[in-house]
């Protein structure tokens, strides 16, 4: 079974940098893609952005088009999510997960099979 743990938050100012990683252990690790969602205080999870595992297209949402930017180093299993410009509505518990079939639209929860437990970021305005 896949496990996925991210890590990197803190909490920061505005403008400021940090890079999170997700770090996949278990069975042998080949997904169809990698994304990353975040769940802001009240709010409900959503997308971030998503890598394909074995090609290089890369996707964002609007939020982050332009701040964050995704990469993978297949070697380490790991996928890292390089946020910078960051500004407080960035506030949030992100997550990684693993999408395995591609079957699925990469927006929805329900497209990955496996999370991870998150890891915080809070950015003081």
């Amino acid at each position: 079974q896949v496990q996925l743990v991210e890590s990197g938050g803190g909490l920061v100012q505005t403008g400021d940098s940090l890079r999170l990683s997700c770090a996949a252990s278990g069975r042998t690790f080949s997904p169809y893609a990698v994304a990353w969602f975040r769940q802001a205080p009240g709010e409900e999870r959503v997308f971030v952005s998503n890598i394909r595992w074995s090609a290089d297209n890369t996707f964002y949402s609007q939020a982050v088009e332009g701040r964050f930017t995704i990469s993978k180093d297949i070697a380490q299993n790991t996928v890292y999510l390089q946020m910078n410009d960051l500004k407080p509505e960035d506030t949030a518990v992100y997550y990684c997960a693993a999408d395995l079939t591609g079957w699925g639209l990469m927006d929805q929860e329900s497209t990955y099979y496996s999370w991870g437990q998150g890891t915080r970021v809070t950015v003081s305005s």
